[in-house]
């Protein structure tokens, strides 16, 4: 049961090394930096933050199903997982909650294998290709739709 204003941010594989991997793709900002600009975010709105990052499918799958009695709204960054992973998509189905799909760089103008989403059908809307900022846009956006 919820029982504070919570919004979960999952990150999925190699989200760990940002700010040392590809800058030209995903800045020099690190995870604990953005995770810092969601919690001020999400303070403004008087929301919660709960901040995960998972290298393994299976962690980001049973945190999805948590997040179905623990969270109020879901922003997830699934990394490679959002163009191969139908269980995170069938565990994002299970939930009533608004979601979030998150990326910092702009899948639709990288490579072609990266256009395919298995997370978008799943989720309320999608924020990509603002850098670090898109987490921001995330938030916002989740804020707004619960305080509907």
């Amino acid at each position: 049961m919820v029982t504070r204003r919570s919004i979960w941010v999952l990150n999925g594989p190699n989200l760990n090394l940002l700010g040392e991997r590809e800058l030209g793709i995903y800045g020099g900002e690190s995870l604990a930096d953005i995770e810092l600009r969601c919690r001020d975010t999400a303070a403004k709105s008087d929301f919660n933050i709960e901040f995960r990052q998972s290298n393994h499918e299976g962690e980001l799958v049973a945190w999805v199903q948590e997040a179905r009695t623990a969270a109020s709204g879901l922003a997830i960054n699934a990394g490679a997982y959002t163009h191969t992973s139908v269980a995170v998509h069938d565990a994002l189905r299970l939930l009533d909650i608004p979601i979030v799909e998150v990326h910092l760089s702009n899948i639709f103008a990288r490579e072609e294998f990266r256009h395919k989403s298995y997370i978008s059908a799943a989720a309320t809307g999608v924020v990509c290709g603002f850098g670090a900022m898109s987490y921001v846009l995330a938030i916002d956006a989740l804020a707004a739709q619960m305080d509907l």
